[in-house]
């Protein structure tokens, strides 16, 4: 682990994670003796998500926590896609329970059974809908805080969450996906319980059952599709982009940027530039430069590498943040096009 200690790096892990884990084991614990106790088929399935949740953000936790390693000699670009390995495996845990919740609710519309220990299940359900309602909005909290959106407030987190998600960490996005689906499949399950208590249809718990299965799969292609980008590499938000600009372009001799590209990998980022400088400067005044540049680049948290060049200004303006997505494609793509246009 190099100078980092395991503490330091447990601490650097997604605390959305690790607090969404403890939540839902202490819910399929509860969950389990209610479904045994009743025989609750929706119950039953509730309990299986709640488990696939337990071990898939505990699994998600102890990735974002290797994540945190400093690049070594062997991985100069450190270990930040290995999240997206971790969430990959969970996201088939929860391919495959969701087709076991498909497979129970089938055969619960087929097969329909009453259920019993109505108060039970109900306190238990209830139980549920506190402890993943809490954790939900601790976690749209956290997208925010990760968006760097500092407009939102009260009630507003909830929109903000919406409109963030696309810039929250893989984690952070799988957890709120799972809390989603937990919170409603517990309103399902209450409906099922109440239903097929006090009616005669029983074929409710099944349907029930089965709609979770649903939800479990549509989770686990949108999360599968999402870190899939991740593992390729995706262009980091616009205005991450225009922040690490800016942050080059406050050293004095840095007169403008040819070429900027911000990637997310993983969590983190990486960026690559190269930097037009103020003519005349010898080549030690234009290296130290460079690299007063890449250190304050490195000093912020979400950076995880830097790859910096420099040329000499050609006193004219390329770089501006309006217009820079459709240049970095013509530019990176085509340079020799791009020079003899030059």
């Amino acid at each position: 682990m190099g100078s980092q200690s395991w503490k330091e790096l447990l601490k650097k892990g997604n605390k959305s994670s690790a607090t969404a884990a403890g939540g839902n084991l202490i819910i399929a614990i509860a969950k389990t003796v209610g479904a045994a106790v009743s025989g609750s088929g929706a119950m039953l399935a509730t309990a299986l998500h709640s488990y696939a949740d337990t071990i898939n953000q505990g699994f998600v936790y102890f990735g974002s926590v290797l994540a945190q390693k400093d690049p070594t000699p062997r991985f100069p670009t450190g270990f930040g896609r290995v999240i997206n390995l971790f969430v990959m495996v969970a996201v088939l845990i929860v391919t495959v329970l969701g087709y076991e919740s498909l497979k129970e609710g089938w055969h619960l519309i087929q097969h329909p059974k009453e259920s019993g220990a109505f108060w039970l299940n109900i306190s238990i359900l209830i139980l549920n809908v506190v402890i993943d309602g809490g954790i939900l909005i601790k976690v749209m909290k956290e997208i925010n805080k990760e968006a760097r959106d500092e407009s939102v407030s009260g009630f507003q987190i909830i929109p903000g969450a919406i409109r963030n998600l696309s810039d929250a960490t893989p984690p952070t996005r799988l957890v709120f996906f799972e809390d989603v689906v937990a919170v409603t499949g517990a309103f399902l399950a209450i409906i099922a319980v109440i239903v097929t208590t006090f009616t005669n249809i029983a074929i409710l718990d099944g349907i029930s059952t089965l709609l979770i299965g649903v939800l479990m799969l549509a989770v686990a292609l949108r999360i599968g599709y999402e870190n899939t980008l991740g593992l390729i590499g995706v262009s980091a938000p616009k205005d991450v982009e225009e922040e690490v600009g800016y942050m080059i372009l406050e050293h004095d001799k840095v007169e403008d940027i040819r070429k900027l590209r911000v990637v997310k990998e993983g969590r983190a980022y990486h960026v690559e530039a190269m930097l037009e400088l103020t003519p005349g400067l010898s080549l030690a005044e234009a290296d130290d430069i460079k690299f007063k540049v890449w250190d304050k680049l490195l000093n912020s948290p979400e950076i995880s590498d830097v790859t910096l060049g420099i040329i000499e200004s050609n006193e004219k303006k390329d770089w501006d943040p309006d217009q820079q997505e459709q240049k970095e494609v013509k530019e990176w793509n085509n340079p020799k096009e791009n020079e003899e246009e030059k």
